[in-house]
């Protein structure tokens, strides 16, 4: 079955840019609507940026417009969430999320997806 492993992350100061990466198993990776989400401690699981199954439509939430970018590559299997000035209240662990879609959708809740990875930390520090 399908299976989600993130890289990238790590530590980054305030202002700074990181990229997350997310590597899809199967040949099915375009028929898969993805998703970023991110969860600070404490706090939970929260919806960051999403993309339809083929790359034509895209959502982000508020906190990350003009910020962050979602992007995929269906001939590489693969996702990428691209974030550039980065705040304190960025970090946290990015989970990459995919589900089946049959057409062009953005899926914008946790519990709309059923693929996770396993998630990769990012920390912004001042």
């Amino acid at each position: 079955q399908v299976q989600l492993v993130e890289s990238g992350g790590g530590f980054m100061q305030t202002g700074g840019s990181l990229s997350v990466s997310c590597v899809a198993s199967g040949p099915t990776f375009s028929t898969l609507a993805m998703g970023w989400f991110r969860q600070a401690p404490g706090k939970e699981r929260e919806f960051v940026a999403a993309i339809s199954r083929l790359g034509a439509s895209f959502g982000y939430a508020d906190s990350v417009k003009g910020r962050f970018t979602i992007s995929r590559d269906n001939a590489k299997n693969t996702v990428l969430l691209r974030m550039s000035s980065l705040r304190p209240e960025d970090t946290g662990v990015y989970y990459c999320a995919g589900r089946f879609s049959g057409y062009n959708a953005l899926y914008t809740r946790a519990s709309d997806y059923n693929y996770w990875g396993q998630g990769t930390q990012v920390t912004v520090s001042s």
